[in-house]
């Protein structure tokens, strides 16, 4: 990677507050879309498990109906050894073996018994299931109609503005390859900590613009001269004086005849005094 040009701390402020003024339009653009992005997000998610709702309960019908088949054929083969036992019960030579065949017979009976009342409960979980399904089924239909809804109405302010937003990016992208990436990174932290993403403030009144804390009048001189990166000592965001953008002789030229100016009217002011008296 190209080394980052060396530049003044004036440019670096000035960097800084134009990069925060790129970020705030990107912001605005962000804001148009309001809550469009977490409601198409919440309704993907609810789609997802809804989904995976469905598709268990298809799995445990499945598994029902796979038991309730197991259990037709145990019910057979249940009837197979009755009709056997009563062909034996014909031929037995004693009571001993005529009671042994009986109990199977009454054992293969209880397990016949018991193998239907399974297939009824199986039977009537399944009901159960398949209207959870039909319900389940129901709904997710309702979410996807609301969704292709929230997505179109995001993918036309996308298209709105991805033109403005692809144009802020880039500008963003190349004032922050001028800045030294210690700095770049110190202002991504501040704004992602700051609640309006407002990283670089200007002083307006004598406060900071961001949490609006009076400024002490040496510090407002420190930040004018524009030799040093100074922040808030309240809100920790940077600051920079209302003309950033004005090239520092131009500043002090306005200033000068700002003074000027005011030196002139006090100097009227006295002359007509003095006329007076």
């Amino acid at each position: 990677m190209a080394e980052k040009k060396s530049i003044s701390v004036e440019e670096k402020l000035q960097a800084l507050f134009n990069l925060q003024t790129v970020d705030t339009e990107t912001d605005k653009i962000k804001i148009l879309r309001g809550e469009l992005p977490l409601e198409v997000q919440d309704l993907e998610d609810e789609i997802a498990g809804l989904q995976t709702r469905i598709d268990n309960y298809k799995s445990d019908v499945e598994n029902l109906e796979t038991a309730i088949s197991n259990k037709h054929v145990e019910i057979k083969d249940a009837e197979a050894l009755i009709s056997k036992y009563n062909e034996q019960q014909k031929n037995v030579r004693n009571n001993r073996e005529y009671d042994s065949l009986s109990k199977e017979i009454e054992f293969q009976t209880l397990e016949i018994e018991l193998s239907n009342k399974r297939i009824n409960e199986f039977t009537a979980e399944i009901e159960a299931k398949k209207l959870v399904i039909e319900d389940a089924n129901s709904k997710l239909e309702g979410r996807k109609i609301d969704l292709e809804i929230k997505q179109n109405q995001l993918e036309e302010i996308i298209n709105e503005t991805q033109k403005e937003e692809e144009v802020l990016k880039l500008k963003s992208e190349e004032i922050l390859n001028k800045i030294e990436d210690r700095l770049s990174v110190a202002y991504k932290r501040i704004r992602a900590n700051a609640r309006n993403g407002l990283a670089v403030a200007t002083v307006e009144r004598d406060a900071c613009g961001g949490c609006f804390n009076k400024i002490p009048p040496q510090r407002q001189l420190d930040i004018a001269s524009r030799k040093k990166i100074i922040v808030c000592e309240y809100c920790g965001r940077i600051l920079v004086d209302k003309d950033i953008n004005i090239p520092m002789e131009e500043v002090e030229a306005i200033r000068r005849a700002e003074l000027e100016a005011k030196r002139e009217k006090k100097t009227k002011r006295k002359t007509r005094k003095v006329k007076k008296d």
